[in-house]
């Protein structure tokens, strides 16, 4: 085992927290030494000094797509923080929908992990249009900086176990078994959703038009204070007037540095 000492790891994690906003303290030290273990010894690298110049030196950006990998939790799962997607179906969608003139409804789905969120999302749309749903462009953009979730979100295939918890109308409609352990979303649904490689440290935004619709839940619980400010600030400005922030139930904004207004716990709303 290569073990990290403490200069070593302040570098590697003052660099992650650079570009890509995750906050990594001294208590998660065992946790990037072990994930990255593997790594080390398939490149043969004696010490984590080599690794970090390597990372930063590799001109094809696959060290550091392979470093994200590693050292980002992506637990997700169907139906995740439930109050959130019965809000947006009874609450937001009437709402937005009376509003929008031009049936150019925009939503992001901001570090979408494996799909799911993105997903749910895309059935409760299509559920509320029904046969009108043609009339509306209302595709979902997910976003991740991890390149291994998002080839497992557009494949769009998960156990069966996994999505007992939606409708049963829902699984006999949205969802076609490929085996008996297995489901895959179908066509129908899969590309309502684009997936796409983003880093929310960016320090700007490349979005050609506003959203509606923010989510972007369990994912600053990583970041420290002041770029999660930063990060908001954005979310904001790249906001449609009466759009609607969700955020993580184990997150909050302070309404004193937020422009959001509080609606219900991890929900806000630019007015």
């Amino acid at each position: 085992m290569v073990n990290i000492a403490d200069r070593e790891y302040e570098i590697l994690t003052d660099y992650i927290l650079k570009n890509y906003g995750i906050k990594l303290g001294n208590e998660k030290k065992s946790l990037v030494v072990g994930r990255l273990q593997d790594v080390l010894l398939q490149k043969k690298f004696s010490s984590f000094t080599e690794y970090y110049e390597y990372v930063v030196s590799d001109k094809t950006g696959n060290a550091v797509v392979a470093l994200v990998d590693k050292i980002t939790t992506n637990h997700t799962f169907f139906m995740r923080e439930p109050s959130h997607f019965y809000y947006f179906k009874d609450n937001v969608m009437p709402c937005l929908v009376s509003i929008i003139k031009n049936k150019d409804l925009r939503i992001w789905s901001a570090g979408c992990s494996t799909g799911e969120e993105a997903y749910t999302l895309a059935m409760i749309i299509q559920d509320h249009f029904g046969n009108d749903k043609s009339l509306w462009d209302t595709k979902v953009l997910a976003t991740d900086i991890s390149s291994k979730v998002l080839e497992i979100a557009k494949k769009g295939e998960y156990r069966n176990k996994d999505i007992e918890a939606l409708p049963l109308y829902w699984r006999a409609n949205y969802f076609k078994k490929t085996d008996n352990d297995r489901s895959i979303v179908t066509d129908k649904i899969r590309n309502e959703v684009i997936f796409r490689s983003f880093n929310l440290m960016n320090s700007s935004f490349p979005f050609k038009k506003k959203f509606h619709i923010i989510f972007c839940r369990n994912v600053m619980i990583y970041f420290d204070a002041q770029t999660k400010k930063e990060l908001v600030n954005r979310f904001y400005d790249f906001m449609e007037p009466g759009g609607y922030l969700f955020i993580g139930h184990s997150e909050s904004l302070n309404r004193e540095e937020t422009r959001f207004k509080y609606v219900m716990p991890a929900v806000y709303r630019k007015e």
